[in-house]
C-alpha cells in the first residue's frame, strides 16, 4: 500500500515543487492512500489533478484514470513523466499505434507505471481488460465523472458501464472527481460507481473574482463583441458559439477587425486545432471562437474573459466554461448574449431524441433561461443551483448586483405558491404550479381534475409576470426545493410550512425582459456609443440638400438606418463610410459620398471628438456567393422565380436578397421580368408613387396601392425605382 511514513508536503515539494496544498488536497490524498471510496466535488482551476496524481506515485502498482479527453491526457502524461523518474504516465486511446500500446503494457508489466490514462471505450475492450486483470491496480480515478450521469451537461453512455469493467479488472478504491455537479448529478454519479459510502470531498463552488452579466442579443451582436475586446487590447479570450458555421463566421469576423483570432472545433484537422491551443497558450492570438469542446484540456490561468454567443444548454456547462476564465485569481470576465428564440432553437434540436432525454433537456434548459432573465444576484443563483448558499446581498461583481433593480413586496404571491405546491400534494414543478393558480385549463390539468379544486385559480388577479421570479426566489430563500429524486418537483420546506403558518414580509425583483423588440441600452460596459443627435441632423439636412440637388426623394440617397449609424460611429473615409449599414462600393462611387464623410470629418474635428477604434466594425461578406451569383443571373436575364428556385430561395427571401444589393449601391436592371410578370401601367403608377414619396416605406405603400397591386409588385417596382435612381 501507500509509503505512510512519508510525508505528504515532502512528497508534494518533491514532486511538484508546490510549498503547501490547495483547499481539501490533503485530505483528499490521506483519504485515497488509506483506501477508501472518495468523492470530490472541485471547481475547475481547484488542483483536482493532483489529488489522484500524487497519491499514484506513492503507493503501489499503477493507478487507472478513465479520463474522455485525449487532449489533456497526452498533456499530463507529459507533466507527470517530466516531474518524476520514479513513476511513469501512460496512456491508451484510439491515437495509438500497435508498437506504443505494446510498450505501454511492457512498462505496466514491469512496475514502472504508476499511472494510466485511459479513455471509457478503450478500458472496456476485451484484450485491455484480460491485460488488466494481471496487473496491479493502485486505485481507480474517475475524471469527469458528471459525464456518468444523463443530467450532467455532458453526458456519456459507455460512462456508465465503468463500474462493471472495474468489478471485471479487479477491486480497487474509487475516487470520482468532477468539477460540476448538483446534488441530483452527485447522487447518480455515486450510485452509478457503487460508492454510496465515499467520503465526500465539496468545495466552494463561489468564483468571487469572475463577473457574471447576461446582455440581450440583438442583430448588433458581432459588433457588440469587437467593441468589448478592444476595450480590453491584448487579453486572452475563449468565445464559445453552438455550431461550428458560427465559430467560422465570427473567427473571419474578428481577424477583419484586426483581432487576432483562431476557429476551434472538432470539425478541423487535428494538427490544426493542437497549433491552435499553443498559439493561444503561447499568445500568438488572443481569442479563440470555439465549440464546447474547446477549453477542457487547456491550463491557461490567465484568460481573461469568456463570452457566450448563444445561451448554454445547461447551467452546469455555463459554469464549467465561464470557469476557465481567471484561474490565476485575477480579472475574469464572463459575458453571455441571450434571446429566447435561441432557447425555441435548442428546444428544437431535442426533437426527435427519447422522450426521457427531452424532458431532461428541457429542464435544464428552463434552469438556464431562469438564470438568464433573472434580477437576483447571478452569484447567488448560479451556487444555489450547486446547492450552495450564498448569504450576501450584494456580490458586487456582476450585472445584476451592480444595477439593481427595485424590489417588491411579495408575501401575497409566495402565500399562493405555498398553498397550491401543498395542495397539489408537492407532485408536481412549477409550470404546473403556475398553470394552477392562475387558473388554466390545460390538458394536463383537467386530466388531474384540478380545475375542481377550490385552489385553482387563487392567483388569476396577481401580474403574470411575477410568478416565474416569485417561484425562482423562493427556491433561493429556502421556501422551497426540488426534489433530488424525481427533478423539478416542487416541496415544501419546513421555512416554507412555518411561512404558511406565519406569513412575513417576502421581497423579490422581476426577472429582466428579453422581448424580440429589447432595446439596447445606449451605454454599458462593452463600449456602445449612443447616436450623437446634433449631427444626425446635419446629415439629414445634408441628405436634403443633395435630394434636392439631384431632384431625387432624400431616402435614395441614404436610408434612414445608414444616416443613424453614420452619426453613431463617424466613418471619416470613404473605406470605412463602406462599413455602415446599407452602404456599399456602389454608393461610396457615388460623388455625393464624399461630402458625408467630409462633414462628419469636420464635425469631429471641431468637437474634439475621439473615435473609438473599435466603433468602425469591418464586417464579412455573408452570402457574397449568393449575392453574386444573383446579379449574373438578372445579367442574363433568368426569371427571378427562376433563380429563386436554382439558390433554394422563396421568391421573398430573392427579393430580400435583390433588395439588399441595390439599397448598397449596385445597379440591376430587372425591366425584362417587369416586361414578363406585370402590366406596363401598373409599373408606371408605383414608380411613380415612389418618385413623388418622402419615403421607400413598404407599408405605407400597400396602404396607397395595396388595392390594386400586390406587394411582390411594389417591391419589385421600388426596386427597378431604387437602382435607377439611387445607384
Amino acid at each position: 500500500m501507500a509509503k505512510n511514513n512519508q510525508n505528504l508536503t515532502e512528497a508534494l515539494k518533491k514532486y511538484f515543487g508546490f510549498d503547501k496544498f490547495k483547499g481539501d488536497q490533503e485530505a483528499i490524498i490521506q483519504n485515497v492512500l488509506d483506501g477508501k471510496d472518495t468523492f470530490v466535488l472541485m471547481p475547475t482551476g481547484g488542483g483536482k489533478s493532483l489529488c489522484y496524481q500524487l497519491p499514484s506515485l506513492l503507493m503501489d502498482g499503477t493507478a487507472i484514470v478513465i479520463s474522455p479527453l485525449i487532449a489533456l491526457m497526452k498533456n499530463q502524461v507529459d507533466v507527470i513523466s517530466a516531474m518524476s523518474e520514479e513513476g511513469t504516465a501512460h496512456y491508451l486511446n484510439s491515437s495509438l499505434n500497435k508498437a506504443a500500446i505494446d510498450q505501454v503494457k511492457a512498462d505496466i508489466m514491469a512496475g514502472k507505471t504508476k499511472l494510466l490514462y485511459v479513455a471509457p471505450e478503450s478500458l472496456t475492450k476485451e484484450d485491455n481488460v484480460e491485460f488488466l486483470q494481471q496487473a496491479k491496480i493502485s486505485f481507480y480515478a474517475i475524471d469527469e465523472a458528471h459525464c456518468i450521469s444523463e443530467w450532467g451537461h455532458d453526458f456519456r453512455p459507455e460512462y456508465r458501464r465503468i463500474r462493471p469493467i472495474i468489478n471485471e479488472i479487479g477491486k480497487a478504491p474509487v475516487i470520482a472527481l468532477t468539477a460540476t455537479a448538483t446534488d441530483k448529478v452527485r447522487t447518480d454519479i455515486k450510485k452509478n460507481l457503487g460508492i454510496l459510502d465515499a467520503v465526500e470531498f465539496k468545495s466552494s463552488f463561489n468564483r468571487p473574482n469572475l463577473y457574471y452579466e447576461v446582455r440581450p442579443k440583438t442583430m448588433d451582436v458581432d459588433k457588440d463583441i469587437i467593441r468589448f475586446i478592444k476595450l480590453h487590447p491584448g487579453k486572452s479570450g475563449i468565445i464559445y458559439c453552438l455550431s461550428r458555421k458560427k465559430v467560422e463566421e465570427l473567427a473571419e469576423i474578428l481577424k477583419a477587425n484586426d483581432i487576432k483570432a483562431a476557429p476551434y472545433h472538432a470539425g478541423l484537422e487535428s494538427g490544426l486545432r493542437s497549433q491552435t491551443q499553443d498559439d493561444f497558450l503561447m499568445e500568438k492570438i488572443d481569442v479563440i471562437v470555439a465549440t464546447i469542446a474547446f477549453g477542457m484540456g487547456i491550463d491557461k490561468p490567465d484568460v481573461r474573459f469568456v463570452i457566450h454567443y448563444d445561451i448554454p444548454k445547461s447551467l452546469e456547462g455555463y459554469y464549467q466554461e465561464t470557469g476557465r476564465a481567471g484561474r490565476d485569481g485575477g480579472e475574469g470576465m464572463c459575458i453571455t448574449f441571450y434571446a429566447q428564440k435561441d432557447l425555441q432553437k435548442l428546444d428544437k434540436f431535442m426533437e426527435g431524441k427519447p422522450v426521457a432525454e427531452q424532458d431532461i433537456g428541457r429542464q435544464l434548459l428552463a434552469e438556464t433561461a431562469a438564470y438568464a432573465e433573472t434580477s437576483v444576484c447571478r452569484r447567488k443563483m448560479l451556487l444555489h443551483y450547486f446547492g450552495e448558499e450564498y448569504t450576501q446581498d450584494n456580490c458586487h461583481n456582476c450585472d445584476n448586483c451592480l444595477h439593481p433593480k427595485t424590489k417588491i413586496e411579495a408575501h401575497n404571491l409566495l402565500s399562493i405558491i405555498l398553498s397550491a405546491v401543498h395542495a397539489l400534494k408537492e407532485n408536481f414543478r412549477s409550470d404546473y404550479v403556475i398553470d394552477f393558480v392562475m387558473g388554466r385549463e390545460t390538458e394536463e390539468i383537467l386530466a388531474h381534475k384540478h380545475q375542481n379544486h377550490e385552489l385553482f385559480g387563487s392567483g388569476e388577479d396577481e401580474d403574470k409576470k411575477l410568478w416565474n421570479p416569485a417561484i425562482r426566489q423562493a427556491l433561493i430563500a429556502g421556501y422551497l426545493k426540488k426534489d433530488v429524486e424525481n427533478y423539478g418537483l416542487l416541496k415544501l420546506t419546513s421555512a416554507g410550512k412555518k411561512f404558511m403558518k406565519h406569513p412575513v414580509s417576502f421581497m423579490i425583483v422581476e426577472d429582466h425582459e428579453f422581448s424580440e423588440d429589447y432595446d439596447l441600452p445606449t451605454e454599458h460596459d462593452g463600449g456602445m456609443s449612443a447616436l450623437d443627435p446634433t449631427l444626425s441632423a446635419m446629415l439629414k439636412d445634408l441628405r436634403k440638400k443633395v435630394s434636392k440637388k439631384l431632384d431625387r426623394p432624400p431616402y435614395v440617397i441614404f436610408q434612414d438606418v445608414s444616416i443613424e449609424q453614420m452619426a453613431t460611429d463617424f466613418p471619416v473615409t470613404l473605406e470605412e463610410l463602406k462599413n455602415i449599414q446599407g452602404v456599399g462600393e456602389g454608393k461610396v462611387k457615388q460623388p455625393y459620398a464624399k461630402e458625408f464623410v467630409d462633414l462628419i470629418k469636420r464635425y469631429c474635428e471641431e468637437n474634439e471628438i475621439e473615435r473609438q477604434a473599435d466603433m468602425r466594425v469591418r464586417t464579412v461578406a455573408k452570402k457574397s456567393i449568393l449575392k453574386v451569383k444573383i446579379i449574373q443571373a438578372i445579367d442574363r436575364q433568368i426569371a427571378l422565380d427562376d433563380i429563386a428556385t436554382a439558390q433554394g430561395l422563396e421568391f421573398e427571401e430573392l427579393l430580400d436578397e435583390v433588395e439588399a444589393i441595390v439599397y448598397s449601391g449596385t445597379k440591376l436592371n430587372i425591366d425584362y421580368f417587369l416586361e414578363e410578370v406585370m402590366d406596363e401601367d401598373h409599373v408606371d403608377d408605383i414608380y411613380d408613387y415612389f418618385a413623388d414619396s418622402d419615403t421607400d416605406s413598404l407599408e405605407d405603400a400597400l396602404k396607397e396601392l395595396g388595392a390594386e397591386c400586390s406587394e411582390d409588385e411594389i417591391r419589385l417596382v421600388r426596386i427597378k425605382f431604387i437602382s435607377e435612381m439611387a445607384n
